[in-house]
């Protein structure tokens, strides 16, 4: 495969880029010979498939977690132990199906909390309601 050019680059990133739940401009759905490679490419792009596209140095560091997040993970596994989901069901919900927004916006356990939230009402295990009602219970424990 070639290396892209700049020019190409920046076409890339403005075509995503326009495809983005936060900077959306309206538009109607092309037709199929309106679409070429490169605003199929910007189409299929999921939140999560960042690799070899151009981004700023990031320092990595080492990290305790901190008893939220054990709590999270402890959970997302015996939800898994019960069958309620698998692992590659876990990782479609908390990378793909969030969206660009949430996917940058929450941590990294707050997308497992928010998908683990999502498969519980989803899949019937608990109602909506039920839900809201316990995330209000637990709020009102710490005000």
């Amino acid at each position: 495969m070639l290396t892209p050019t700049r020019q190409q680059v920046l076409r890339h990133i403005d075509l995503v880029g326009q495809l983005q739940p936060a900077l959306h401009q309206p538009q109607h759905a092309p037709f199929p010979e309106a679409i070429d490679h490169a605003l199929f490419r910007a189409y299929m792009r999921t939140a999560h498939d960042v690799g070899g596209e151009p981004d700023v140095p990031i320092q990595y560091e080492e990290k305790e977690e901190e008893q939220w997040e054990l709590n999270t993970y402890v959970t997302c596994e015996c939800l898994a132990w019960r069958g309620l989901w698998n692992a590659e069901e876990r990782r479609r919900r908390q990378n793909v199906d969030l969206g660009q927004t949430q996917y940058l916006g929450l941590p990294y356990y707050g997308r497992w909390l928010l998908s683990a939230a999502r498969i519980l009402v989803d899949k019937q295990a608990i109602t909506l309601t039920e839900l809201i009602n316990k995330i209000d219970e637990v709020k009102k424990r710490y005000e």
